[in-house]
């Protein structure tokens, strides 16, 4: 399969409410979720815990949700606290209803 004719998902990983965010891109969700739980999907997440999948989001073209990832690293962290807290308010782990 022709990887840039997948779609992908760009999602953000925390450690709690509010508290220390990753902005990542994926063209398979579930296998680089149990990376990031089990610590070997990036020194970053390992070395802060971030384990809860907070927010994400589907796109049609690996190309495109990389150019979003890109803008999302670019915003400031109040920005991406409202981007969250749109769709989890709660900041709850949505893990098992994407992987």
């Amino acid at each position: 399969m022709d990887r840039e004719r997948t779609g992908g998902l760009v999602f953000i990983m925390a450690d709690r409410d509010r508290g220390t965010m990753y902005v990542c891109v994926t063209s398979h969700i579930a296998a680089r979720l149990d990376q990031h739980r089990s610590e070997t999907g990036s020194d970053f997440c390992a070395r802060y815990g971030l384990k809860r999948l907070v927010w994400a989001e589907r796109g049609d073209r690996i190309e495109a949700c990389i150019a979003h990832e890109k803008r999302l690293k670019r915003w400031r962290r109040k920005f991406k606290f409202e981007l969250i807290e749109r769709g989890n308010p709660e900041w709850m782990d949505l893990y098992k209803a994407l992987a």
